[in-house]
């Protein structure tokens, strides 16, 4: 006859809550990433990251192709260099907001998303009176 023995379970050490506590903490973070996730518009709906489309704005004749735009928190704006042997630099200097694209080449693009409302000021290092208004709902 087979005898089973019951053993007290382990009594956790230091070692052991301190594990515990990282991987609550790792849940805690993996939720709020998932979180911000859905918020910026993501979707696991179909078991892919989905997103609106980035809004084109052209840079060309050392001018943005719009002077102004609307749109969401979010939101991704794609800049592209329409210019043929111009380069461009755009940069956004703002308190809540800073980007800087670096120099941008003849047909490169570069995208800004924008995570917060507020009305920023989209500019070209290069050419100082191009000027793009961009207000984030």
């Amino acid at each position: 006859m087979v005898q089973h023995a019951i053993l007290p379970l382990p009594t956790p050490n230091g070692r052991h809550l301190k594990m515990i506590k990282i991987r609550r903490q790792t849940i805690a973070l993996l939720a709020a990433v998932a979180a911000m996730l859905a918020v910026l518009g993501y979707g696991a709906s179909n078991g892919s990251m989905s997103r609106k489309p980035a809004t084109i704005v052209s840079q060309k004749g050392r001018m943005f192709s719009v002077g102004s735009l609307n749109i969401s928190a979010g939101d991704v704006v794609r800049i592209v260099n329409d210019d043929a042997d111009l380069q461009h630099h755009v940069y956004i200097d703002a308190k809540e907001f800073k980007f800087d694209s670096g120099d941008q080449e003849p047909g490169s693009a570069t995208d800004i998303t924008f995570l917060f409302p507020g009305s920023f000021t989209v500019l070209c290092g290069i050419h100082p009176k191009m000027k793009l208004v961009v207000d984030v709902k």
